[in-house]
């Protein structure tokens, strides 16, 4: 399987302005900019996109191996935050919400953490992932 997507810029990195977009169109001449990167601009940038795709595929993970276990979530609802310092990604900082029936804490938090080093995503990432969860 591959996913493809695609960036198109214009002018200097500071003053130029560019847009992202993906082959399902999900993504469609999606704004982004040296302001929507390090300011408050309109638009998106690359590292709310890697917080997105980061929580996503955590949260899929982790659905996968509850399944395995015989577990079915109820929500799983999981912010990701992206730093950014000097110009490299210096954490991910995954923050979960979990309602599971069932479940032990100790099982949720073995699969919570093996999601966590698993997901494709955080595989990818080299940099600091840390996580904290709330199961109910």
């Amino acid at each position: 399987m591959k996913r493809t997507a695609t960036a198109h810029w214009a002018g200097t990195g500071k003053d130029g302005s560019g847009h992202l977009t993906t082959d399902s169109k999900t993504l469609n001449a999606t704004p982004y900019s040296y302001l929507s990167r390090f300011e408050s601009g309109a638009g998106t940038n690359p590292e709310e996109l890697i917080a997105a795709a980061h929580a996503g595929c955590f949260t899929m993970k982790l659905t996968f191996l509850l399944s395995s276990a015989g577990f079915t979530a109820t929500t799983l609802d999981t912010q990701c935050a992206i730093t950014l310092e000097n110009g490299k990604v210096t954490s991910s900082q995954l923050q979960l919400v979990a309602q599971v029936a069932g479940i032990s804490q100790d099982k949720f938090e073995e699969l919570a953490n093996e999601a966590k080093l698993n997901c494709p995503i955080s595989q990818l990432l080299n940099t600091t992932i840390n996580l904290s969860y709330t199961l109910s």
